[in-house]
């Protein structure tokens, strides 16, 4: 048998550093999570991996952990109007070209998806683009704002030699709006070890976690109408606002006026497990998602979820919390859940077994890496 074959793959993905720094300053979402995540666990297998992403100040090109950091440009460089094409565009092809990859990766829709399509076809490259909401797979793609956003998003989507979707909804999808056959891959996620695992009893004040960014697609209005439903339960808020947002603000100042909503800013990643130990319950109250990164990380600590949104129905099927629609639907299921101290435990260890069974970091990213190594070769599904 010969060598195992090495892949040399560019992620792209501007707002990772952060990330890669430990989530100490920039955006920190589940994307940058995952492609931090991908891009360290390709490297320490000794594959050659490169992240292009803004230049936060740490210059052109920096190594962190045995990847190749390299800089796009700044976000707010260039001129109002022109600074699409310079130095945007300009910059992602010059980073591209330094990476000078076999295979080129980018998790979530935007006009970046199509240019670095552009650039692979240009330079006989390949191209795996990944899934990252269910909306990325509408015919109508409401969540682009421009034509421009909405064309080269297509052009990318089309042109790319392997589409990853979270879950089969987002296939079915892919396949019925755009013609494309996509792969259905889990997310991975770090979590607690079996040997660091205790099978987990409810705190004893009850606690309902809510984690996410402070934006009207994750609708905290929602959570508040829930909370003053639920009036003798902590609920505990995890989340960056945006800055001068007027959606972000009100709702700081709406929970900074309710007696059960503490708010916690955004918290650093290493204090995440400790809130999920402390929590009784995750909560969910989205619009619509993907496949919520915080959904994988409540389970790994055998953390039910009560949510709006359950992808591929896994949450009814597999017992893991529970899924409802409308505040007093998610009231309701709370309040049950809290109260059944024997169905909470079933459905914290059924949470933490299907974690178990997909999404541990070497089981989920060993087949990222096997089809990369597909796509590398030529092969596709």
């Amino acid at each position: 048998m010969g060598a195992d074959p090495k892949l040399n793959v560019a992620i792209v993905a501007h707002f990772a550093y952060g990330a890669m720094t430990g989530g100490a300053q920039g955006h920190v979402g589940g994307v940058e999570r995952q492609t931090s995540l991908l891009a360290r666990w390709l490297a320490a297998r000794g594959h050659k991996v490169s992240l292009l992403t803004w230049n936060e100040g740490q210059g052109d090109e920096v190594m962190i952990d045995g990847v190749r950091v390299i800089s796009i440009c700044r976000a707010d460089e260039g001129i109002r109007g022109l600074r699409f094409f310079v130095p945007r565009w300009s910059g992602l092809i010059r980073a591209l070209n330094r990476a000078d990859a076999d295979v080129c990766y980018h998790n979530c829709a935007e006009y970046v998806t199509g240019q670095i399509a552009l650039w692979c076809r240009m330079r006989n490259r390949r191209f795996v683009f990944s899934v990252a909401s269910d909306i990325e797979v509408e015919k109508e793609l409401g969540g682009l704002e421009s034509l421009q956003e909405r064309y080269l998003y297509r052009y990318g989507l089309r042109n790319a030699h392997q589409v990853v979707v979270q879950t089969e909804v987002q296939r079915i999808a892919l396949g019925n709006n755009f013609g494309i056959e996509g792969e259905v891959l889990a997310m991975a996620c770090p979590g607690p070890s079996d040997a660091e695992y205790r099978p987990r009893s409810q705190p004893m004040q009850p606690s309902v976690l809510w984690v996410g960014r402070i934006a009207s697609v994750k609708r905290v209005e929602f959570l508040l109408e829930v909370a003053r439903r639920q009036p003798n339960v902590r609920f505990r808020v995890a989340g960056m606002p945006y800055e001068g947002d007027p959606y972000s603000g009100s709702m700081l100042d709406a929970m900074r006026r309710m007696p059960n909503i503490e708010y916690l800013g955004a918290v650093p990643r290493e204090r995440m497990p400790e809130l999920y130990g402390a929590a009784s319950l995750l909560c969910c109250t989205s619009a619509y998602e993907g496949f919520p990164n915080t959904f994988i990380e409540a389970w790994s600590h055998g953390l039910p979820v009560v949510s709006t949104v359950d992808p591929d129905g896994l949450i009814q099927k597999h017992g893991l919390g529970a899924n409802a629609t409308s505040e007093e639907a998610v009231a309701r299921q709370i309040s049950t859940l809290l109260a059944d101290a024997e169905g909470w435990r079933r459905s914290s260890a059924a949470a933490r077994a299907h974690y178990m069974s997909r999404y541990p970091i070497d089981t989920a990213m060993a087949r990222f890496e096997n089809l990369f190594k597909g796509v590398a070769a030529g092969r596709t599904t």
